[in-house]
């Protein structure tokens, strides 16, 4: 068993998640940065995520019994100690050398449950062996289903407890800022997890012709269809990751996915989609309580947690801060963050009035009289 890391003392700057920022770019390269820090074109999605949650105030309450106050919570057959997953990140080596085996490890050391990406920089496996902690996989369905289907068998080898089905990046988004940085892998990093799989032919638009449509990887999109197929091939849950139309969240409902994350990748794919803070109620409006409804994008703090399970949300995801830790302090930085974001949520919910999760709602959200 992989040893929990030692705590070891962080820098009295560091009073705040986002105080990891600037430490973390200090340690990484212009290109892994761009990399991991950008969005689509103008990054008006990536701005509009934080925005959001600067833009929501909450409701004070006072006099409340917070007699055995705690965070935990049921989600999909586990049980959690409080509603914050590390969200899957690729390529976790450009920004420290262990890569996700130290993210498993401070997920571990704060008892985190922790999303696995199909691009992880270190094997799925290597990664099922340090974790001391619930593991989901996320999952692209790849063009070669027949090596989907190998994946996912790893998957479930390997003890994984949920599939994560990311569906909303058929294709990259303009990714501006890697562009401008001249964004490649670097030597020693690599989707280890998709070695030996067989690659679609190369496309390449001739003058005049369409760049997009019509291509191999279209084609191999996946649909409804291929989802409902990969649900009939596994013992294990199935969410969906980036719904953000209440139209697509009621079709999860009645195909019987587990749950549903209201994502939009980061503001990484298309940019001048809405924040997912704006979405989340009337995504939570349309299931209707039938699955758990999930949601990541634009967290730096404890109450922007507040904020997502008061308008509906069971538990959130956090992406760039914990990388942001990763990159700064390894393991070490991971656990921090994790006990940042949960030490501020429990003091929002001391301060409002809620001795647990289920507390939580709307009426602890700040509204201007006649709202």
């Amino acid at each position: 068993m992989t040893p929990l890391p030692k705590l070891v003392q962080i820098p009295s700057e560091i009073a705040a998640v986002a105080d990891y920022e600037s430490f973390a770019r200090e340690r990484m390269t212009a290109q892994a940065w761009a990399y991991l820090a950008g969005g689509a074109a103008d990054e008006l999605t990536l701005r509009d995520n934080r925005a959001a949650f600067e833009c929501l105030r909450l409701q004070s309450r006072v006099l409340e019994d917070l007699t055995d106050g705690h965070t935990r919570l049921q989600l999909c057959g586990l049980d959690l100690d409080y509603p914050i997953l590390l969200a899957p990140v690729a390529f976790q080596k450009l920004a420290h050398p262990d890569g996700e085996l130290a993210s498993v490890l401070g997920a571990s050391a704060m008892k985190a449950g922790m999303v696995v990406s199909t691009q992880a920089s270190v094997s799925l496996e290597a990664i099922a062996q340090a974790a001391q902690t619930p593991l989901w996989f996320q999952l692209y369905i790849q063009p070669d289903r027949d090596f989907t289907l190998d994946l996912v068998r790893r998957v479930e080898a390997a003890g994984y407890k949920a599939l994560v089905v990311t569906v909303d990046a058929p294709v990259n988004g303009m990714r501006n800022r890697e562009q401008r940085a001249g964004f490649v892998l670097p030597e020693g990093v690599e989707a280890v997890n998709l070695r030996g799989m067989r690659s679609l032919p190369p496309s390449v638009a001739q003058p005049g012709a369409s760049p997009l449509f019509g291509s191999p990887l279209l084609a191999h999109a996946p649909t409804w269809t291929d989802l409902e197929w990969l649900q009939s091939l596994t013992r294990l849950p199935v969410l969906v990751k980036g719904v953000m139309a209440p139209a697509d969240a009621m079709r999860a409902v009645e195909q019987g996915i587990a749950g549903v994350i209201v994502s939009n990748h980061g503001g990484r794919t298309l940019d001048g989609l809405p924040a997912t803070l704006d979405v989340l109620p009337s995504v939570v409006r349309a299931v209707g309580g039938k699955l758990p409804v999930l949601l990541d994008g634009g967290i730096q703090r404890g109450t922007d947690i507040f904020k997502a399970l008061a308008l509906g949300a069971s538990a959130v995801l956090v992406g760039r801060p914990y990388v942001h830790g990763l990159a700064t302090a390894g393991a070490v930085g991971v656990a921090h963050v994790l006990h940042l974001l949960r030490a501020e949520l429990e003091v929002a919910m001391a301060l409002t009035g809620c001795p647990a999760l289920d507390a939580i709602d709307a009426s602890r959200l700040w509204r201007p009289a006649g709202q």
